[in-house]
């Protein structure tokens, strides 16, 4: 019972759905890039090898993320896996490191510029929360960048990487950088008490709101690109216009309803992301 008590906890690290959601990303960032072509051949090797990275990668900075913060899991989420018990915070930091290193092994097989990406993530993900975490708005900006890269790595991973690869990070990052800043408008309470500087509480709530809005209109600003560069046809647009209106009502329901104001963005973002593919696959019909 203990080891498969240990055993599911270790998956409970990862974050699982997280850690998959990162890896759909990667693998979405190589379809952008080269399209029906990742399906087949090397590159469908070399994604497999991409998107295995970003699964092992996430686990392992999610299982390092739960081991820093475990003093304040015992306060604030008793049930995670090491306040509860069913896995020690060395066993995580032991399996947190290989996670690490075999994907920074697999990323070896991978191009130069690909590598590149995944080393610096993984110092990312392993810095973000004994240095950047208690730093006003540093925090944020390693999360967007992080969850943006994933395109970035999935295109490299296969040479592909392109403008519309560009904007498809930048749109992400950017929302994502957005979504953040709000999140911590909507835990400002919780912050407080836990001792963090977070930007609500360094800058003030309705300056943080300020600025997040400002982001995200200029992501908007950035995705009609692809078309004016006639990455993508005629189509595009008319995909990526519900993704616009949502994150354009997200930004105004922030300022009075922050929980909904994230989540609608969120939405907004999967839909940007799902307009690039789509666009890609008219390309290709």
């Amino acid at each position: 019972m203990a080891d498969t008590e240990r055993f599911h906890g270790l998956i409970e690290l990862t974050r699982p759905m997280n850690s998959i959601a990162a890896g759909i990303l990667t693998f979405s960032g190589g379809f952008v890039a080269h399209g029906v072509g990742i399906l087949s051949g090397s590159e469908a090797l070399l994604t497999t090898i991409a998107v295995g990275v970003t699964i092992l990668a996430t686990g392992g900075g999610m299982a390092i993320n739960d081991v820093f913060d475990r003093e304040i899991d015992r306060i604030t989420n008793p049930e995670r896996p090491i306040p509860r018990g069913a896995v020690s915070y060395k066993t995580a930091m032991i399996f947190s490191i290989m996670s690490f290193f075999i994907a920074g092994a697999l990323t070896l097989l991978l191009p130069v510029i690909a590598l590149v990406i995944a080393v610096a993530n993984i110092v990312l993900l392993v810095t973000y929360t004994t240095v950047f975490k208690g730093l006003p708005g540093a925090g944020n900006v390693i999360v967007a960048y992080l969850g943006g890269s994933t395109f970035l790595f999935g295109a490299a991973a296969i040479d592909g990487l392109s403008y519309a690869i560009g904007v498809l990070f930048l749109l992400a990052a950017l929302s994502t950088l957005s979504r953040e800043i709000i999140k911590d408008v909507e835990d400002i309470a919780g912050d407080r008490k836990e001792g963090l500087n977070t930007l609500p509480i360094a800058i003030g709530e309705q300056q943080s709101l300020v600025l997040a809005a400002v982001v995200l209109v200029s992501a908007i600003a950035i995705s009609p690109v692809p078309y004016f560069r006639g990455t993508f046809g005629s189509v595009y647009p008319i995909l990526v216009t519900p993704a616009v209106l949502l994150m354009l009502y997200s930004a105004y329901i922030s300022f009075s309803n922050p929980t909904q104001g994230q989540s609608v963005l969120k939405y907004g973002m999967f839909l940007a992301a799902a307009a690039f593919i789509m666009s890609r696959t008219v390309q290709l019909i």
